[in-house]
């Protein structure tokens, strides 16, 4: 028998997001044109400012700090 997973055990972990969600999330879950950077929820959010940092541009950097704060204005954010 499984346990059932207790949602507050997987508060701010990141749900895989296969090609057909998404596919089905609306462009505005997207920080940058083309589809990239999913900000959907939290995670995804933090993950896509971790992502960027890494290899955006200045001005990517800058957009996807400007949809992820639109989004999720508790995030704190570096820089």
């Amino acid at each position: 028998m499984h346990a059932a997973k207790d949602p507050a055990a997987t508060k701010g972990t990141m749900t895989k997001l296969t090609t057909a969600v998404r596919k089905r999330l609306p462009g505005g879950a997207f920080a940058l044109p083309g589809r990239r950077y999913p900000i959907e929820d939290e995670a995804h959010a933090r993950d896509a400012l971790s992502r960027v940092s890494q290899d955006g541009t200045s001005a990517e950097k800058a957009t996807v700090r400007r949809k992820v704060h639109e989004r999720f204005p508790g995030i704190k954010q570096a820089g």
